[in-house]
């Protein structure tokens, strides 16, 4: 059975989630949907993301799909309880799969995540009820997502920015660098590059894919499997043609984008 997920973000970075559950799984089909009209997320009040994930989750819930995967860190830190409370389906999240990837030798971690999600302290919390004695250093980006959707990846300005929040993690001696927001990833070139060696960098999403194993059965981890082609269907709030080419930009694909609207819900067939 082809199970049907609903993938959802501000913006293109949960598109790395899906890389990720796809690079593990090829029996699925998916529902992706970018709130473009109110991206980015890590500036809004903890107020405005609880609402925006409500109404999120009532218009997945009149969607074909089997599950919600929380492919957004600021929504998953700030509305998780707001999204299993009104969801119909089972919820797979971010940051609660990070611990999947953490060893039991690591002793120091840093996490690079939005503002909104540095204020949450929902990585520290989730790390310290299975590793309590783990030192946690969260620092905020608030440039970062722009930039990212904008595609500004080798500017001097976004080095700059990158090198700067890596000074207080560097300083705190981290062993690994959690990637706590879905857009980061695509980072991972860059911060390879200006981090040591011993540097690891962690990201959330290669965890959600594990435990994705027991709702989607039993992986099929082959370069065939990367390959696949998955049915997707991608919807945004606003800007599809602006959407497509970011994708085309970063995933070599230029999809059919639907318009929808939150507040009246429209259905995917």
């Amino acid at each position: 059975m082809n199970y049907r997920l609903g993938l959802f973000d501000s913006g293109i970075g949960g598109t790395t989630v899906l890389k990720s559950i796809k690079e593990r799984h090829s029996e699925f089909k998916a529902v992706y949907l970018a709130d473009t009209a109110r991206m980015p997320y890590g500036s809004r009040s903890p107020v405005e993301i609880r609402v925006i994930a409500k109404e999120i989750i009532q218009w997945f819930n009149v969607q074909q799909i089997d599950a919600i995967v929380v492919a957004c860190n600021t929504t998953n830190s700030l509305a998780l309880d707001v999204i299993k409370k009104h969801s119909i389906f089972p919820i797979f999240d971010l940051v609660n799969s990070t611990v999947e990837l953490i060893k039991a030798s690591d002793s120091r971690l840093g996490i690079l995540a939005t503002s909104s999600t540095v204020s949450s302290k929902a990585y520290t919390k989730s790390i310290h009820t299975f590793y309590p004695n783990i030192y946690v250093i969260e620092e905020g980006c608030p440039e970062l997502v722009p930039m990212i959707e904008e595609g500004d990846l080798s500017s001097t300005e976004c080095i700059d920015v990158i090198t700067k929040h890596l000074k207080p993690l560097l300083a705190a001696d981290v062993e690994a660098i959690v990637l706590g927001c879905s857009h980061y990833p695509i980072l991972k070139p860059m911060l390879t590059k200006l981090l040591p060696s011993h540097i690891r960098l962690i990201d959330p999403s290669i965890g959600l894919a594990k435990k994705l194993d027991s709702f989607l059965k039993t992986p099929h981890l082959s370069l065939e499997t990367s390959k696949k082609k998955i049915e997707i269907h991608f919807c945004v709030t606003s800007d599809p043609f602006g959407f497509s080419t970011k994708m085309q930009s970063l995933l070599g694909i230029k999809p059919e984008v639907e318009v929808i609207s939150l507040r009246s819900p429209s259905c995917v067939s």
